[in-house]
């Protein structure tokens, strides 16, 4: 592992007129609204921040089953096998020392929130690995995945067409796919080699060079990073086999139901996606919406779970996630210094957003969603459906809105 960062909440603690410390407030189910004025910000300047959002509404079109056919969908193997949900007008909300002090659009509405569900699915693996069930985010995931049973049945016919075809799918086996850690796959520098789901881990953002696809040698784990749904797959698959039940289910009970998350949100796999475990059926789910589904959350939902790493996991008076697992969370990966666990993107060196604190992060994903996180300012912030240029220039007025309130 790196070397980890220096405590980036250090600023983040609230203090009185006297500048004596303040506990910090958490929502009940109910969630306290203030004005601007009252947390400090500068009201015009946040209403231009947020009309600045809304005018930068992203180009794709709102009809995102016509948007994957535009995009994602021209990959190789790229059609859809989840659920894709039409999305809503541009919509956020802003948190302000805990308090929500400003929104627009329509924040109940559930919509798809693409690869912001990465970062849901990695503190599924940090609960793992806090109660022990992972015993060290260095050990080979091979030595925790058997064999699994893939469903549905093999249809009716004749079973000599199908000799030499293994009735266990096994993720871990090939020498290369032996040597790859839970870290590479959250830190997405494994480079996984097979296919999972009927996506062949190349024809995810396949290069520029077709006869290379298939043929190119394999990075050693940890030396290279590419972002690849395929392998966030693997790791989702991975640990349902750890946890030996739904991950939805572990999610609600350990993040979700605690931090007052609303009964609204859903987490979907695929289709195909389907695995007897244990003698029962289970769907393994997905890491975002690429070929569709993954989690489908309102703007409150989302807020939420920001404000959660906003205070190092912490919610009230229970450590949700550890302090190791933030701090692991927000440790550069050497390969790709702006990125941490998935899907915490890190803004090491202000390189990602100029106009925001170094010690800013945010849990991204297609559309834009995007859930900002500012320990400096205390700050939360969720904007869905931004265009993704246009993010550094919201951060510029958000920040011009707090720094002079």
């Amino acid at each position: 592992m790196s070397s980890r960062r220096s405590d980036p909440f250090a600023s983040s603690a609230q203090t009185d007129k006297e500048d004596r410390p303040v506990a910090a407030y958490y929502p009940d189910a109910a969630w306290q609204h203030k004005t601007p004025s009252e947390t400090g910000i500068n009201p015009q300047l946040l209403t231009e921040a947020i009309d600045f959002a809304i005018a930068s509404e992203t180009k794709a079109p709102r009809d995102l089953v016509m948007n994957h056919y535009q995009t994602f969908g021209r990959e190789p193997f790229g059609d859809a096998i989840g659920p894709i949900k039409e999305r809503g007008d541009p919509t956020g909300l802003i948190i302000h020392r805990g308090c929500i002090v400003a929104e627009w659009g329509d924040p109940h509405r559930v919509d798809m929130t693409h690869s912001v569900t990465k970062s849901l699915l990695s503190s599924v693996v940090g609960i793992a690995v806090d109660r022990g069930m992972i015993r060290n985010i260095d050990d080979p995931v091979r030595d925790y995945v058997a064999p699994i049973q893939l469903y549905p049945p093999l249809p009716i016919g004749n079973k000599s067409d199908r000799i030499g075809t293994p009735d266990l799918l096994s993720l871990f086996e090939t020498p290369h796919n032996r040597t790859i850690t839970w870290d590479n796959l959250l830190r997405q520098t494994s480079d996984w080699e097979g296919t999972l789901w009927g996506k062949p881990d190349w024809a995810d953002r396949p290069g520029d060079n077709p006869s290379e696809w298939t043929t190119r040698p394999r990075n050693k784990p940890g030396t290279t990073y590419k972002y690849n749904d395929v392998r966030t797959n693997v790791l989702a698959l991975a640990a349902l086999n750890v946890w030996r039940r739904p991950l939805p289910q572990v999610l609600k009970e350990n993040i979700l139901d605690p931090i007052g998350a609303s009964n609204t949100w859903r987490w979907f796999g695929y289709e195909n996606s389907w695995v007897v475990l244990d003698g029962s059926l289970v769907q393994s789910v997905t890491g975002g919406g690429h070929w569709g589904g993954g989690m489908y959350i309102n703007a409150y939902d989302m807020g939420r779970f920001g404000y959660l790493t906003l205070r190092r996991g912490k919610w009230k008076d229970s450590q949700l996630l550890s302090n190791q697992w933030v701090d692991w969370a927000l440790t550069p990966t050497p390969p790709e210094p702006i990125y941490g666990f998935m899907n915490w993107h890190l803004n090491t060196d202000k390189k990602r957003w100029p106009s925001a604190s170094a010690t800013a992060f945010a849990h991204i994903g297609n559309g834009t969603n995007m859930v900002y996180v500012d320990p400096d300012h205390d700050v939360v912030a969720v904007v869905r459906w931004i265009d993704g240029e246009a993010i550094d220039g919201f951060l510029k007025r958000l920040l011009a809105a707090v720094g002079q309130g």
